[in-house]
């Protein structure tokens, strides 16, 4: 009988899907729910050699802003001492590409797909992310024909522009990357977005590419003079907008609100694609999930190893989430964990307000430099003998919350702490004693 790949006790890994330099992708299959899943294994000694830690961290960063029915869905990372697993919704239909290489689609089906690029790229660009590498391989289409955008490795953030509020690294793929690109100055990322946008919306309609030739070069030069031809099976409307997206002039192209309000691409328009609206449900759900949690929040074994150790650190990817903070980890129950810091701060004269379940926020007791200090207690479970508590500043002063986590927090609930962030993290056995292990349900955290 063959032996079962399990994964952290969660997901059973299957076949190979596909490999790059440093990644594989497998499929995989929740245990509990049965749901199909696609799991991306990164060796770290391989991103770390081929210093390729900003991208790894980038596009997981990227990934967990971007929140939208027409991305892949990040659902978990989670690592081992020598290895990261990029949790991520499965795909079933495969990428779009392969359905250009049969040849060109039917105008409303290539609407369709355009309108739920534009809604995804429009949705990335207000989180201030631009993706810079679209092209159909990096699409993907679901079971129900809907499209699904990808491979976020080359995304760029605003913090990579520089003083010139632009971006200066040259990255893509030829066929579909825009001018300003290719001419070594500054570009804008949105902008740059958006001419391979629409190259795309030209391959999906032709079955071929505008900007094509066997030299470069002659490639090269086609594209810097936006010299391409429609073939006569194209819609006048459909030439006009391509004619609008496929402008040299980046300052002269067409923006997302203005596609929107083309002719050609109202047609047919589903109503749910409406990107604000549905991400606004999205984070609705998920903040009515929270409330209404009964039990403390589960905490990603990723997180945990990146904040408590010194080895492969990730931890800003986190940070949108959640504050830098003091943070420690216990063997005691959320519940008994909870009265401790409640009467630790009652103790110190602090108010408490409870948030909700597991969550409370602390108020001092008098006005400090920069007004009252507040501080926010949250404790996230890990696994069934282990959580995880982080206290971050919510007002005051940062020297005042310093002096209140390492003066008065620390001595108060020691008796409760099984290590503190950045310490070393060991088990203590029946007697008491360390065993040095830093094992808690499967997962390295030495």
């Amino acid at each position: 009988m063959e032996e079962r790949n399990i994964l952290f006790g969660k997901y059973e890994m299957g076949r190979l899907l596909g490999k790059g330099t440093f990644a594989k992708v497998y499929y995989g299959k929740e245990i509990i729910s049965g749901e199909s899943v696609a799991i991306k294994v990164i060796k770290k000694d391989q991103v770390k050699k081929e210093c390729m830690m900003e991208q790894i961290q980038r596009e997981i960063s990227v990934m967990r802003l971007v929140r939208h029915p027409n991305v892949v869905e990040l659902r978990e990372v989670m690592a081992t001492k020598t290895k990261i697993f990029v949790v991520m919704e499965y795909v079933r239909g495969g990428e779009l590409f392969a359905k250009v290489v049969r040849g060109r689609l039917k105008e409303d089906l290539a609407r369709k797909y355009f309108q739920q690029l534009i809604s995804a790229v429009d949705y990335c660009h207000s989180r201030g992310v631009s993706h810079r590498d679209l092209k159909p391989e990096n699409l993907l289409v679901d079971e129900n024909e809907n499209l699904k955008v990808s491979d976020f490795g080359l995304t760029a953030l605003p913090e990579q522009q520089r003083q010139d509020g632009l971006l200066h690294t040259q990255c893509g793929t030829p066929a579909y990357v825009a001018p300003e690109v290719l001419k070594r100055k500054g570009y804008d990322g949105s902008k740059v977005d958006i001419w391979s946008c629409g190259v795309i919306l030209y391959v999906l309609l032709a079955g071929f590419l505008p900007f094509q030739d066997e030299n470069l070069m002659n490639m090269y030069k086609k594209i810097f003079q936006g010299a391409y031809d429609c073939p006569p099976w194209f819609s006048p409307e459909a030439k006009r907008l391509i004619s609008k997206l496929l402008v040299v002039d980046s300052n002269r192209r067409i923006t997302i609100p203005a596609i929107m309000r083309a002719p050609w691409f109202r047609k047919g328009l589903s109503a749910s694609l409406n990107t604000f609206s549905i991400h606004d449900k999205l984070e609705e759900k998920e903040e009515l999930l929270k409330s209404s949690s009964s039990s403390p929040a589960f905490f990603n074994a990723f997180e945990f190893i990146s904040s408590m150790s010194s080895g492969f650190d990730l931890s800003s990817l986190f940070e949108s989430k959640r504050k830098t903070g003091s943070m420690f980890t216990s063997r005691c129950s959320a519940t008994a964990i909870m009265a401790r810091i409640e009467k630790a701060a009652k103790g110190l004269s602090f108010g408490v307000v409870k948030v909700r379940d597991f969550k409370v926020r602390l108020h001092g007791p008098s006005e400090g430099r920069k007004g009252r200090l507040a501080v926010t207690a949250e404790v996230y479970e890990v696994a069934p003998e282990v959580a995880v508590v982080e206290f971050s500043k919510s007002s005051g002063d940062t020297l005042e919350y310093a002096k209140f986590c390492e003066e008065d927090v620390r001595p108060a609930l020691k008796d409760i702490v099984w290590t503190w962030q950045g310490e070393n993290v060991c088990s203590n056995d029946s007697n008491g004693n360390h065993n040095g292990n830093g094992k808690v349900d499967g997962t390295t955290m030495t």
